[in-house]
């Protein structure tokens, strides 16, 4: 026996293999994840599909490849198909339409509020020997009667077998397709065929009902290319426990814009008679109206974004005239990326901007993963310091090094106390990796931090290698830039290294996964140079702000003061003083914040 593919075998195949759910594209339904593969060690989504006219199936993902006919995937995965004759729906002679309504339909859809002329409209009669019993005809959209649908107006629970039920063989459709007629007006889908009727006696066009209930859709198969006529649809569904019925469902299945009815519009009622019964056509008309697509949670609309004006939002000078000329500041909510070879001061230079931040009165949390932390507070120190408060000592080999005079770490200690915060590296606390954004975002919390300064990548996830690093250095960095800068509207340095290369730096010669540039919003590099007046320049290969990028023809000349080491551009001098040097600061300083 051979097998002829039925659209609604592929959808009831969905309904049991299609992991978290799936939708219709055109003529392809798509899977959230693939059942063979579920989407790889990644989780990749809507990479597989079954054509529901021919019933080729494929896999997109390369490592998986699945591909066949629906025939073969219902044998993997034991779903039973029909091999025996293809099943004959039922077929009623041409033209069977009612030639008179029985009174007692109609008088049964009076007492819903439902006249004889909407009852006239959609033929329903009764069932000749049972008056009690309604009959619902289903004709498709070419005036077939498809399916006849009975209800027992008198079921009483215990006494009767079924309130409803259908005659054999019938194909299932959606009941008032032949109604539903102006298809540049949306289609409206109710759970139950005196819901259906009801929107029609209120006057909303193309009303239809689920033949068989919420959780039945095996109408689909059948309805799906006259359901895409439509330019949108509307679901007044059943309001049952704070949910509205069909709504998920069917937006799984259509593949385009489903509205729903507001919840609130229910007014406290199960579904559309009950509200209409109660408090009238024109709750109806409202409802419907009113009908909108539900919104998601991660998701707004562009339109509720408040408008600002971007070069005026707050923002921190880096304190390098050259470079903040260039990128407007180190704005809040960004991460910007600094790179350059190993020893040649791309530390010195983010340490540099610290310094900076502080005189602004920015907070700032550091994490140095290769700098003990007293080797970065000298550092940065010296930096602060300038020329002006430094010592230079010679030691026993004739080699100049360089100290803070007598005062300076006090009055500079007491400047930036509630200002400076460090991680502590002598801390056991379990996977730094996993717990390094946890204290940086506590740290946010409690001491206000404005901005973070990471040195570097590969320490920071340093604890957590694994077999696969580069989804270590993604994640980390989604994190960085989703959980910590723009959840905080902080500004995020990160010092990363770049390949081991002699080629001019561009943003693919970083070093680690290809992400780390794409996920930042601002790339710099700070790099020596030779046989030039100044002794190094920086770089901008990624300027989110203002767009503008200087490459290596472009680049910034720095220079760099060994005494002090202040990192300037290259016309600037190391004159700077800051303010815990200012003429009056040193009156602050008789007694320090933790000085008894």
């Amino acid at each position: 026996m051979s097998y002829e593919l039925k659209a609604e075998d592929i959808f009831g195949f969905a309904s049991e293999h299609a992991d978290r759910g799936y939708h219709q594209k055109g003529n392809e339904l798509v899977f959230k994840y693939c059942p063979y593969c579920h989407g790889g060690s990644h989780g990749d989504k809507d990479t597989f599909s079954i054509n529901v006219e021919n019933g080729a199936y494929c896999c997109l993902r390369s490592s998986c490849g699945a591909k066949g006919h629906f025939v073969q995937l219902a044998r993997d995965f034991a779903y039973q198909l029909d091999f025996g004759e293809i099943k004959k729906y039922r077929q009623f002679p041409k033209g069977s339409f009612p030639k008179k309504i029985d009174n007692t339909a109609v008088d049964y859809l009076a007492s819903r509020g439902i006249s004889k002329e909407t009852a006239e409209r959609f033929f329903i009669t009764a069932a000749k020997d049972k008056p009690n019993v309604i009959v619902f005809p289903f004709y498709d959209h070419n005036k077939n009667l498809v399916v006849i649908k009975y209800r027992n107006t008198k079921y009483l629970r215990g006494q009767h077998g079924s309130k409803e039920w259908f005659e054999k063989d019938c194909k299932p459709i959606l009941f008032g397709m032949l109604q539903a007629t102006e298809y540049d007006k949306p289609l409206v889908i109710t759970e139950g065929q005196i819901d259906s009727l009801t929107l029609a006696e209120c006057g909303i066009p193309n009303a239809v009902s689920v033949p068989g209930g919420c959780t039945n859709f095996n109408w689909y198969g059948h309805c799906a290319e006259w359901i895409q006529r439509f330019p949108e649809i509307i679901i007044f569904g059943d309001y049952e426990h704070g949910h509205i019925t069909l709504v998920d469902k069917i937006r799984a299945l259509v593949g385009k814009p489903v509205k729903e009815i507001d919840k609130s519009y229910y007014l406290g009622e199960k579904d559309a008679n009950d509200i209409m019964t109660k408090y009238g056509r024109s709750a109806i008309i409202d409802a419907v109206s009113n009908a909108k697509i539900s919104e998601i949670a991660a998701v707004k609309r562009l339109a509720d974004v408040e408008t600002v004006d971007v070069s005026s939002m707050p923002k921190i000078k880096t304190g390098i005239f050259p470079i903040d000329k260039v990128l407007g500041g180190l704005y809040f909510g960004q991460v910007t990326l600094i790179s350059g070879k190993r020893g040649e001061g791309k530390s010195t230079f983010g340490s540099q901007i610290i310094a900076n931040a502080i005189e602004q009165k920015y907070p700032v949390f550091i994490y140095s993963g290769e700098l003990p932390d007293y080797y970065f507070k000298n550092w940065l120190d010296l930096q602060i310091a300038g020329s002006a408060n430094v010592e230079c000592i010679t030691n026993s080999y004739g080699v100049n090094t360089y100290r803070l005079a007598d005062g300076a770490a006090k009055k500079i200690n007491a400047w930036y106390y509630d200002k400076a915060y460090i991680f502590d590296n002598t801390y056991i606390g379990g996977d730094e990796y996993s717990g390094l954004l946890d204290i940086i975002e506590k740290a946010i919390c409690q001491y206000g931090i404005r901005l973070v300064f990471i040195d570097n990548l590969m320490t920071a996830i340093s604890c957590d290698v694994n077999s696969d690093i580069y989804r270590a250095q993604s994640e980390f960095l989604k994190g960085l830039s989703l959980r910590i800068a723009k959840k905080y509207n902080v500004a995020v340095i990160l010092v990363a290294h770049p390949k081991k290369s002699n080629q001019d730096f561009d943003n693919d010669t970083v070093s680690g996964s290809a992400d780390i540039t794409n996920l930042v919003d601002n790339v710099l590099c700070y790099q020596r140079v030779i046989d030039r007046e100044y002794d190094s320049e920086i770089l901008i290969t990624k300027n989110r702000n203002t767009g503008k990028l200087l490459f290596k023809k472009d680049a910034i000349p720095m220079r760099y003061v060994e005494c002090c080491k202040r990192v300037m551009a290259f016309e600037e001098t190391d004159e700077k003083v800051y303010s815990c040097f200012a003429a009056d600061y040193g009156k602050m300083t008789d007694k320090l914040p933790w000085e008894d």
